[in-house]
């Protein structure tokens, strides 16, 4: 009897025992994808493909359905203590229905106040200064001159950090830093540090930094790219002045003429601890090591009039705070939304929501690129454009050099700015940093940025959009299949 041969009471079975292992398998895997998965669609695709390619279509739902980026990313984050912030005094309890007294803020925005609260898990803080920079006049000086200033320490997390002109730059003032016994820290992305080579982790360390990589990989360069990436812009120097915005570090955007266009912010005040707990998460992360104490958060006086929120997005979060925001935003506001972004794939709900607010009469604005860095992300976005110009939107297309502003003012009296772009990555495979602002004076100020960006753009219509040649259509309905993915 050969080695191999099955018994035949279990070789006249195994018909029947493959058949029930596949109904089985079968069953787990629909079951897995109904409890599971938040989109009907998705669902209802996964549990077809489940039963109509029965085992490969399980496999196939293991490989690909099921939300490893959130397993893995909760698995990342090192909640710490300090960062438990009181709530402040000012700031209206839920259930009131106006805001009025002293706190500076128009009634209606109060709905945004509490859905803060209730996604974010941070308080809105009073008593913060914050400071636009523009990154062809002052945005690196700025940043240059607050890293000379250190004293006591420094954390700086960038997604791309060049080792460049104005990579050394940095390393060099961050390395000029270190030698007078400042405490300096130094997170970069894994991918984003091999936009150029060599990446600049080794210049900083031989500068006698502590720098580390955000979720090394060994692929390819570039291509993973899709998932978990650090995309956050920060920078706090002695825990007292904070950065953060859509610049990453690198030559394109040095002061001049022809640099490409991106907004950056310097804040102080109570809200800048919540920048530099959001680092200390990552840092410990990446390399075990907790920050705490008063070298990196001191207490912190009020030094301005707005109020402002930190938040932290990422595929470590259940609600999604990002969008949410972004939703309660547009569904809030009452005469105006201007939106500043590079890169615009919205999904099915924003675009929903931009075309309400439109149809309720609210003046809707987007300002994308003429020319995007990213070929088939900008396909893609035209293909979708139709969608919110139809009901209402206007939409316009800023002149070279390329635009790499992420903003969003409403009523006048609100702004979100940060890392975060209108697109899938932001939304739910990044981790993201943004900051929510009330303050009027601030928001009359970034419309005005609104405003300069409007001289060099052109609107484009509804008409424009469709008379696309039918090539063309295609090439970017082709794209558009890929949004999930870009």
């Amino acid at each position: 009897m050969d080695l191999f041969d099955l018994p035949a009471w279990l070789e006249a079975a195994w018909p029947h025992v493959a058949a029930v292992l596949t109904v089985l398998v079968s069953v787990l895997a629909s079951a897995h994808a109904v409890l599971h998965k938040r989109d009907v669609r998705a669902a209802v695709g996964w549990v077809g493909l489940a039963w109509l390619v029965p085992v490969l279509g399980a496999v196939l739902y293991l490989l690909l359905g099921i939300n490893r980026i959130r397993r893995r990313a909760r698995s990342l984050t090192l909640r710490q203590e300090h960062g438990r912030f009181p709530p402040s005094p000012g700031v209206p309890p839920a259930g009131a229905d106006a805001l009025g007294g002293t706190w500076p803020v128009a009634a209606h925005l109060a709905p945004m106040v509490r859905l803060g609260d209730a996604v974010v898990h941070r308080p809105l803080l009073p008593g913060n200064h914050v400071t636009v920079l523009e990154s062809r006049t002052n945005a690196y000086p700025s940043m240059l001159e607050a890293i000379e200033g250190a004293r006591v320490s420094l954390s700086l997390c960038s997604y791309i950090f060049d080792n460049d002109a104005v990579g050394r730059r940095f390393v060099e003032a961050l390395g000029a830093a270190v030698k007078r016994g400042v405490e300096v820290r130094v997170l970069v992305d894994a991918v984003g540090a091999r936009y150029t080579w060599p990446p600049i982790i080794g210049r900083l360390r031989r500068a006698g930094v502590r720098a580390a990589r955000f979720l090394p990989s060994l692929m390819p360069y570039r291509l993973p790219f899709a998932n978990l990436r650090n995309h956050r812009k920060i920078m706090v120097v002695d825990g007292r002045v904070g950065f953060t915005g859509g610049m990453n570090i690198r030559e394109h955007f040095a002061p001049g003429e022809h640099a490409a266009r991106d907004l950056h912010f310097r804040l102080e005040g109570p809200v800048v601890g919540q920048l530099q707990e959001t680092f200390a998460e990552d840092w410990a992360f990446a390399t075990r090591e907790r920050l705490s104490g008063e070298a990196w958060f001191p207490e912190l006086a009020p030094a301005g009039p707005a109020l402002a929120r930190g938040i932290a997005e990422g595929p470590d979060e259940d609600l999604d705070p990002l969008r949410t925001v972004l939703m309660g935003a547009l569904a809030t506001a009452r005469t105006s939304v201007r939106i500043i972004t590079p890169y615009f794939l919205p999904d099915a709900a924003l675009i929903n929501a931009l075309a309400v607010a439109a149809l309720r009469g609210v003046r809707v604005e987007v300002l994308l690129p003429e020319k995007g860095n990213l070929p088939v992300v900008q396909w893609a976005s035209t293909a979708q454009l139709w969608q919110v110009l139809r009901p209402g939107c206007r939409v316009f297309l800023t002149a070279p050099p390329f635009d790499h502003t992420k903003l969003l003012v409403v009523d006048g009296a609100w702004s979100f700015f940060g890392s975060s772009n209108w697109d899938p990555r932001s939304l739910r495979l990044n981790f993201e940093f943004d900051v929510e602002c009330y303050d009027a004076e601030l928001a009359r100020r970034l419309e005005a940025v609104v405003d300069e960006r409007l001289t060099h753009a052109r609107p484009l219509t509804l008409e424009e959009a469709d008379a696309r040649s039918l090539p063309i259509r295609l090439r970017d309905g082709l794209a558009r299949l890929l949004s999930p993915y870009l």
